[in-house]
């Protein structure tokens, strides 16, 4: 329990990754969106906290980071890792998930990326994903496996990453600098947001389960051709 919850706590990355922080924040948001392991990984919290600590907050174990190279490094990441899983999709396919469930990985993310893929319709689906924990790192690969145009994923891809980083940074950062004592709040703000992205799953999966409706149908759609 403990190791799961050091997981979700973006203080603890902050912590663990001393000096290195900022580069490993960008680091950690590439892996988070084009690595199929990386779900597990914080992308909001993240991305709120390091904010948080870029402001000049300062916090013993946690070493400044840079607000300058975070603006410029994070979405950047996001992008590339989000183009990294469309590509993976696109040329691996389908195969890509037909794998036996995990602890790391379950056939149910897949159905959820598909879900919204479908309901939304890919452009949508794509900007929207970003603020939606573990969709948005299945989501990509998704939008290659049901062959989205490569431009379009592009030209979606680059406005949904800026527009989730900015966002969660520059909220980090206005927090840091206007609420004395934020760092006491950390912890109990991620589970806020864990919470609060999670709504619109949870929301979709009782709304299917009442209308006795099944996730969307898989490999049917295909995008921007």
């Amino acid at each position: 329990m403990d190791v799961i919850l050091n997981l979700l706590d973006p203080q603890w990355w902050l912590t663990m990754l001393g000096a290195f922080a900022t580069v490993g924040v960008i680091a950690i948001i590439f892996a988070e969106t084009g690595l199929l392991v990386g779900f597990f990984l914080p992308g909001d919290s993240l991305l709120v906290a390091a904010g948080i600590f870029a402001s000049g907050k300062v916090l013993e174990g946690v070493e400044p980071l840079s607000l300058p190279t975070l603006l410029v490094g994070t979405p950047l990441a996001a992008i590339l890792g989000a183009q990294l899983g469309h590509f993976l999709g696109a040329r691996v396919g389908r195969k890509l998930f037909d794998k036996p469930d995990s602890r790391l990985f379950k056939k149910e993310h897949v159905e959820k990326a598909e879900y919204y893929f479908e309901k939304f319709g890919p452009a949508k689906a794509v900007v929207v994903a970003r603020f939606m924990p573990i969709v948005r790192t299945f989501m990509n690969p998704v939008a290659g496996v049901l062959q989205m145009d490569a431009r379009k994923f592009f030209l979606w891809n680059a406005l949904g990453g800026v527009v989730w980083v900015e966002a969660l940074l520059l909220l980090g950062y206005f927090l840091g600098s206007k609420v004395e004592g934020i760092d006491k709040y950390i912890l109990p703000g991620v589970f806020v947001i864990i919470v609060l992205s999670l709504v619109p799953i949870v929301r979709e999966v009782l709304k299917n389960r009442k209308a006795g409706g099944a996730p969307a149908p898989r490999g049917k759609h295909h995008a921007g051709r």
